[in-house]
């Protein structure tokens, strides 16, 4: 009897450190970090049987079991992330944290709807929902139908949840929190500006977004073209003239490309534009609402990316002469950026 009993405990404690062994093996993998992903209706199970086939861990009957006595109301789909020297109940926990990792995406300022939804196909780890639709069909999912999406999102960084988010999600808090910034940028506005609505604020705003080098100029930049929309004067500015030329836009625009007509092009219409033509941030937004006061009504790019602002049309073209006839090689009067 003694000998069964004693048979038995031995059994146990073998089964016991076998078990622990499965435990506590390490998950292999080169690097500091891995992402074990779990998508929509898969169990951490799923997870661990992959890692298994990839011979990554030993996923045995003691790491099944253990399996058992977690709790799979915590499972949540997504992107779990492991350190280097993680065994499989580190895993096993993390998988069960229900806190799956936050990746960064960025909505650049100055950028086009196209780079953004450019931006979005190539993002892999969000789930793609409108990667087939047109802009109008976009829209409609948000619960915008009729509404042009330039310049409707804001730029920033939002966090998402690998694989349990979509590019949908993402373009949907930015439209909601581009709502919210002009909102609050139309009900703080100066008086006495020349805007009939918080869209044709936004539409400023994209363009002193598109023409500012510097983050100081932006006030300045917005009273110039405030003041010449008071007086019935044409806008002139070459970003609206680059995004009515869309894809056919090479890089280098010409006398002939600010002749050209289109909806966009304020050399040859007058007042705004009837869209925005990029992503403009909350400063370019600000200085739309609160332009700087002043009599410049003329601007050029001194080759640094700041701005010679003159009241003259005579005081202009000699800023023209001293600062783009005999411009540097280096020469840049915005923040280089892809062309729309």
């Amino acid at each position: 009897m003694w000998r069964a009993l004693t048979a038995l405990l031995l059994m146990a404690f073998l089964l016991a450190g076998w078990g622990w062994l499965e435990l506590e093996q390490r998950v292999v993998f080169e690097g500091d970090e891995l992402a074990v992903v779990l998508a929509a209706g898969e169990t951490p199970g799923h997870a661990l049987r992959r890692l298994d086939d990839e011979g990554r861990l030993r996923f045995g009957p003691a790491l099944r079991l253990y399996l058992r006595f977690q709790d799979p109301a915590r499972v949540q789909v997504g992107e779990y992330v492991i350190r280097a020297g993680s065994s499989a109940r580190d895993l096993v926990a993390v998988l069960y944290s229900g806190k799956a990792a936050q990746r960064a995406f960025t909505l650049i300022e100055g950028e086009n709807f196209r780079q953004l939804r450019d931006a979005l196909r190539a993002e892999a780890r969000l789930r793609q929902e409108v990667a087939g639709l047109d802009d109008a069909a976009v829209m409609a999912r948000l619960g915008a139908p009729g509404v042009h999406p330039e310049g409707r999102f804001a730029p920033d960084t939002y966090f998402y949840a690998p694989h349990a988010s979509s590019d949908l999600d993402l373009l949907q808090r930015a439209y909601a929190e581009q709502q919210a910034r002009l909102a609050a940028a139309w009900a703080t506005r100066a008086a006495g500006l020349p805007y009939r609505s918080p869209d044709e604020l936004l539409v400023m705003a994209s363009i002193v977004e598109k023409e500012t080098g510097q983050a100081h100029e932006r006030p300045a930049i917005a009273g110039v073209f405030v003041r010449r929309l008071r007086i019935g004067m044409r806008l002139q500015t070459d970003p609206t003239v680059i995004y009515g030329l869309g894809t056919g836009f090479s890089g280098n625009l010409t006398r002939a490309h600010l002749r050209s007509p289109t909806p966009w092009n304020t050399y040859t219409i007058d007042g705004l534009p009837p869209t925005p033509i990029a992503m403009p941030g909350r400063a370019a937004l600000e200085a739309a609402a609160h332009p700087a006061d002043g009599d410049a009504l003329y601007f050029v790019g001194r080759g640094d990316g700041s701005h010679q602002f003159s009241a003259t049309l005579d005081e202009h073209n000699r800023a023209v002469r001293e600062y783009q006839l005999r411009r540097r090689d280096d020469y840049h009067s915005a923040p280089r950026t892809a062309p729309p």
